[in-house]
């Protein structure tokens, strides 16, 4: 048993801790073998809505904790860090906590405060929508707009879990503003994959017994090229060991060597991959027409993950995918092969004409580069050197992005505006 509990005020919270104290008291030695199947079901949804409900009393209690400066009198640099200290808590916890408690005790999501309050969702959950919402673009959603996007997704809550609830967070203007729905997804696919290209690292070390370990971190296209890679080769029909596609040209420090990662998993060509369940390992982009010609509603990739147009326009000219493209009713238009690329013997012709990148001002060699058709593939440009140049792919992708535009300059060089 034990000790009483005793309130350290007279506050109505402090005494429904008090009461919650001795309620948990009264049962600590509780057998609970004797719970049949329903009891012991239905004890165990209680529970988990009653605990929601404490969180929304405990994340009240924080924001006004922050409010008197709780901490202050001992030189706490913040609520956040006294609470952690004090509670045994990580302080990544305490200041993600202390972040949610701020945004509850805003009127504008008193909605959700009162489902958490009400034990209707859980407190990942709560953090999900209050994210989601908060991420969209106050350029084109009006207040009412947003709590009618939160008022969806709290009914959603009712039916998804926490990470299912995350990805119709990410689809929440397709609800809301249909009508911005395809420029919102691309201006957030762009801003996503541009960090994930600026993170790319990897790192290897040699152990000294035969084994190297590695760490990356890449964009999600290019991981699932790569889990097609690895699935076709550990397929049980495989017959032979796939060699490398070559020593890759060194390149000093993670970061860059995470940006040839990239390269390897762009350019390994497939048809040095063995079938799986009969059909050659090639990842298929599936795009609108008015995508592939400079639109911008987002491509999707067969493994199901989408990328933004200007990602597939640039893998459609350099990368070895099969792009699948489809009409204003969602009807295949074609499905081609994989795109041209240049040959060996032209790139050999471009690397000695153009010494790398052709972009104004980058330094990055020829056997880094890509083969850039200047009049699109797609657009009736033929695969000739008068028709190409060598740019990296950081420039690459830029010459594929509709909001810049290229101007020549003297010695075969290009610089690139952003479009007013």
């Amino acid at each position: 048993m034990t000790a009483a509990f005793t309130p350290r005020s007279g506050h109505p919270v402090a005494r429904a801790v008090a009461c919650v104290h001795e309620a948990l008291d009264g049962v600590v030695d509780a057998p609970v073998w004797s719970l049949d199947a329903a009891e012991a079901g239905a004890a165990l949804l209680d529970l988990t809505a009653e605990i929601a409900r404490l969180h929304e009393l405990r994340l009240r209690v924080a924001a006004q904790a922050q409010a008197v400066d709780v901490g202050a009198a001992v030189g706490a640099t913040s609520t956040a860090n006294w609470w952690a200290h004090e509670a045994r808590l990580t302080r990544l916890e305490a200041h993600r906590l202390m972040r949610l408690a701020r945004a509850l005790d805003t009127p504008r999501h008193d909605p959700v405060r009162e489902a958490l309050a009400a034990g209707r969702v859980h407190l990942d959950q709560a953090q999900v929508v209050v994210d989601a919402v908060d991420e969209l673009p106050a350029d084109l959603v009006d207040e009412d707009t947003r709590l009618r996007a939160e008022e969806f997704l709290l009914g959603q809550a009712r039916h998804h879990d926490a990470i299912a609830l995350r990805r119709l967070g990410k689809r929440l203007i397709e609800v809301i503003a249909p009508e911005h729905a395809d420029a919102v997804e691309a201006a957030r696919l762009e801003r996503e994959e541009a960090a994930a290209r600026a993170a790319a690292r990897l790192t290897m070390t040699d152990d000294g017994h035969g084994k190297t370990h590695g760490r990356f971190t890449i964009p999600t296209h290019h991981a699932a090229m790569l889990r097609t890679a690895l699935l076709a080769i550990a397929a049980p029909k495989h017959q032979h060991a796939v060699n490398g596609a070559g020593a890759a040209e060194r390149r000093p420090g993670p970061e860059r060597m995470g940006q040839a990662f990239c390269e390897y998993v762009e350019r390994y060509p497939a048809d040095r991959l063995p079938d799986a369940g009969g059909v050659a390992a090639t990842i298929v982009v599936t795009m609108p027409l008015d995508s592939l010609l400079g639109g911008l509603r987002a491509a999707q990739l067969a493994t199901g993950e989408t990328i933004s147009a200007a990602e597939a326009r640039r893998l459609a000219c350099e990368a070895g995918i099969v792009p699948a493209v489809l009409d204003g009713r969602g009807q295949p238009l074609d499905v081609g092969r994989t795109r041209r690329l240049f040959t060996k013997a032209q790139r050999i012709a471009m690397a000695l004409r153009d010494g790398g990148c052709t972009a104004e001002g980058c330094d990055w060699p020829p056997g880094l580069c890509h083969g850039h058709h200047v009049i699109p593939w797609h657009l009736g440009g033929d695969t000739s050197l008068a028709n190409g140049r060598l740019l990296c792919p950081r420039h690459h992708a830029r010459a594929h992005d509709p909001a810049y535009e290229t101007r020549p300059l003297p010695g075969g060089k290009i610089a690139f505006h952003r479009r007013c």
